[in-house]
């Protein structure tokens, strides 16, 4: 396939707000909002605390460890980025379990997926964005892939 052919993944538009986010997987390492105020942890990440209203909640980092708390496995080919089968979770941290994050599970077979799965983040790259994707724990945790 020729560069020009390639198809283009969509990616987040990166604000004050959540550059930290889509940038953190630069070292491996994923960071979440949370507040020097009351110790909760956010996201998505917002100027102020959602808790006690605090402004300012910065990014600290986060084991990237999480339970599957739901999922979806996708048949249907919507885009051509991402092609079917595929599962989209909702997870949540190990840190704080209220919060979640929407993502999509990686080298893992559809059929094996369930509720409660434990998972660890792994980070797909493109460009200076880091897409946060969950595999198996017992999976190596690394890089997903590269996509330049």
């Amino acid at each position: 396939m020729r560069v020009a052919d390639a198809v283009r993944v969509p990616l987040p538009r990166l604000s004050a707000d959540t550059a930290f986010f889509w940038r953190s997987g630069a070292d491996g390492v994923m960071r979440i909002q949370c507040c020097a105020e009351c110790g909760r942890y956010a996201h998505p990440p917002t100027p102020e605390c959602r808790t006690c209203g605090a402004l300012g909640p910065g990014p600290v980092p986060v084991s990237g460890r999480a339970t599957v708390f739901s999922f979806t496995v996708n048949h249907q080919a919507f885009s051509p980025w991402l092609p079917p089968p595929y599962v989209l979770a909702i997870v949540a941290l190990d840190e704080q379990p209220d919060v979640h994050l929407t993502t999509r599970l990686v080298d893992v077979v559809a059929e094996d997926v369930r509720i409660g799965m434990r998972v660890a983040v792994v980070f797909e790259r493109h460009g200076e964005v880091y897409l946060p994707l969950f595999t198996p724990a017992e999976a190596p945790v690394g890089e997903a892939g590269a996509d330049g």
